[in-house]
């Protein structure tokens, strides 16, 4: 072979193996979980009734609404369990595929990350104990001592809500977990408690001769969705679990399982919202 046709040779070859290289790299987040089989997602197991175990077994609504996603992308969901301050700087990392949560969707967390549709809504709520009369509507907690749980979206949109109240109200006192709030209001120690509908809901359904749901919500519109990559790479996936979400949505299927968890449903948007928080 002469010096030129070896030369022609090689540069046969590199240019394969170059285009192997840019195949292999453009594989995106979407192929790359289907030719695995499984989407790995982050999640915490102290969320009910998002997600939560119930005889060393995870349930909630997120594992029922990723067993039909995964049917719809034709994958496994492998699930791993972290304490929520770590979920969301390993989804920086590209250790998982999306975070679970779910998460509010706001207006910070909208410029580093993708948001899916909405799957319940996340507006601010009062639960209180199902033998009080005295709270018939949100404004009825002024000068009440209050409880919810510190650090949270929720939290500062209830101390908000306090602040416009006329008179003098206590400073909400804030637990660790919203848990321990529950305890505190059923002992009678705190009032009412502020948190996100659809977890009042669930434990008012669960408890519904101690709790019950203050009706309207108080707080700004406000969506629970799941979290995803703001990159090329997670585009599709998140594109793919959209649609998925959608066709949930129009089937009914997200509308059982909202009743299921939840007790009652919500009228969810099919596309990501201009946060009001």
């Amino acid at each position: 072979m002469s010096i030129t046709r070896r030369g022609l040779g090689v540069a046969a070859l590199g240019t394969g193996l170059a285009a192997a290289f840019v195949q292999r790299a453009a594989a995106n987040n979407l192929e790359k979980a289907k030719k695995a089989g499984e989407l790995v997602v982050a999640t915490e197991l102290h969320f009910a009734p998002f997600d939560f175990t119930e005889g060393g077994k995870q349930t909630g609504f997120n594992s029922d609404v990723f067993a039909e996603i995964g049917k719809d992308l034709g994958v496994k969901i492998r699930f791993q369990d972290l304490p929520w301050a770590s979920v969301l700087p390993g989804l920086d990392a590209s250790r998982y595929d999306l975070a679970a949560g779910p998460a509010i969707i706001t207006k910070a967390r909208l410029e580093r990350y993708r948001f899916t549709v909405p799957i319940a809504e996340a507006t601010v709520t009062l639960l209180k104990r199902a033998n009080d009369r005295s709270i018939n509507k949100p404004e009825d907690i002024a000068g009440k001592q209050l409880g919810g749980a510190t650090g949270t979206a929720q939290l500062a949109q209830f101390k908000a809500f306090v602040e416009s109240l006329p008179g003098t109200t206590p400073p909400i006192r804030e637990y660790q977990s919203f848990s321990e709030a529950y305890a505190d209001l059923a002992a009678g120690r705190i009032a009412a408690v502020g948190n996100s509908l659809p977890n009042i809901a669930y434990a008012a359904k669960q408890r519904p001769n101690v709790f019950a749901v203050v009706q309207p919500p108080f707080g700004a519109k406000a969506y629970f969705s799941y979290i995803g990559r703001k990159d090329a790479d997670s585009a599709p996936l998140i594109d793919a679990i959209d649609a998925a979400i959608v066709k949930m949505r129009q089937d009914g299927r997200l509308t059982a399982l909202q009743t299921k968890w939840f007790g009652q449903t919500f009228d969810t948007p099919n596309s990501v919202p201009v946060p009001a928080v």
